[in-house]
């Protein structure tokens, strides 16, 4: 971090006053675009990890204690893909009994000249059923699902959040927090995004089911009796205490990391050989890593909603304001650091 640029020194500043931007969310203003500096390898990483962190959802997880392969709840407890200690895809189901389920969230940071798409990701080892007849039928090993926030550069450090778009297993959804300027285009806008003041600062509120673990904005999903409910952090991953734990924190981790999520995309112990789909060894259907998540009847490709997020965002939304599809930074096509 020395002899870093002048912008850089002030920008590491900002990061540490928590309450900068806390209620700026997609207000109606007129189009300011934030000047991109020139950073270091280290300082981007940094920013980006502070610009996920800023927009992580507060999170609620439905758990369902019937069932012997819910395993009391933490069959639904948010946890690491190599939480089992390796990136072996065709463990995770077994393992699950063998060890702790820490709370963890994905995110991958790609920019345009006018904005921020943060996708987030969270992991279960197992998809389950509670209904015996249905084992090894409609359960698989390996889940993860997630969500793709958009964020206008709007001149302050972290922007503002305009809309997010969900995966609930093989279709997405979108949602827009109120006074988004946004509108629908090609796919119908889902619901109202709501927001939760956490350490000073407006996050989104999504919430998974128990057992399937689709996704969506709060309370378009919800919890059904018990539930966990989570909240990010930079550092902190905490297993929940029981099914019915409501403040547990979760820690993101980069999928661009060294060693991390991206570059195991080749392991064939963890991914088809195809590319982004998990292995397992039990069950039928599977899951798929950010940049193989698809919804077939729309007009993004498979994965773009993490690797060309800027595509999938002019066809799910119109009145977007000035809006940049060329990629500063995009890692998943090889662009930038």
């Amino acid at each position: 971090m020395k002899n870093l640029p002048s912008k850089v020194a002030l920008l590491a500043t900002g990061l540490a006053l928590s309450g900068l931007n806390s209620c700026n969310v997609a207000p109606n203003q007129a189009e300011t675009v934030a000047p991109r500096a020139t950073y270091s390898a280290d300082a981007t990483a940094a920013f980006k990890a502070s610009l996920a962190l800023r927009w992580a959802p507060v999170h609620y997880q439905d758990t369902d204690v019937t069932g012997d392969h819910g395993l009391s709840g933490k069959g639904d407890y948010l946890t690491a893909i190599n939480y089992d200690g390796d990136w072996s895809g065709t463990n995770n189901w077994n393992n699950l009994t063998r060890f702790a389920a820490t709370g963890h969230g994905y995110y991958s940071v790609v920019e345009t000249g006018t904005h921020w798409f943060v996708t987030y990701a969270f992991f279960h080892p197992r998809d389950w059923t509670d209904n015996p007849f249905l084992y090894n039928i409609d359960e698989h090993e390996n889940d993860l699902e997630g969500l793709l926030a958009v964020v206008k550069k709007d001149g302050s450090t972290y922007g503002n959040l305009q809309a997010i778009v969900t995966v609930a297993h093989s279709d997405f959804y979108s949602f827009v927090p109120a006074g988004s300027p946004l509108q629908a285009n090609q796919e119908d806008i889902d619901g109202t995004l709501s927001l939760e003041s956490y350490n000073g600062e407006l996050h989104p509120v999504t919430a998974q089911e128990a057992k399937g673990h689709g996704l969506k904005a709060y309370p378009y999903y919800k919890l059904n009796g018990d539930g966990i409910k989570y909240f990010p952090t930079a550092a902190t991953a905490e297993a929940p205490a029981n099914a019915d734990d409501r403040d547990v924190k979760y820690k993101l981790v980069d999928i661009f990391a060294a060693g991390g999520l991206w570059e195991q995309r080749t392991n064939t112990a963890l991914f088809t050989s195809a590319g982004g789909g998990f292995v397992k060894s039990y069950g039928n259907g599977g899951a798929n890593a950010p940049w193989a998540w698809d919804d077939g009847n729309d007009v993004p490709g498979r994965g773009e909603l993490a690797t060309d997020p800027a595509k999938l965002v002019n066809s799910y939304f119109k009145n977007l304001g000035t809006f940049d599809l060329n990629y500063l930074d995009n890692k998943y096509k090889g662009i930038g650091q």
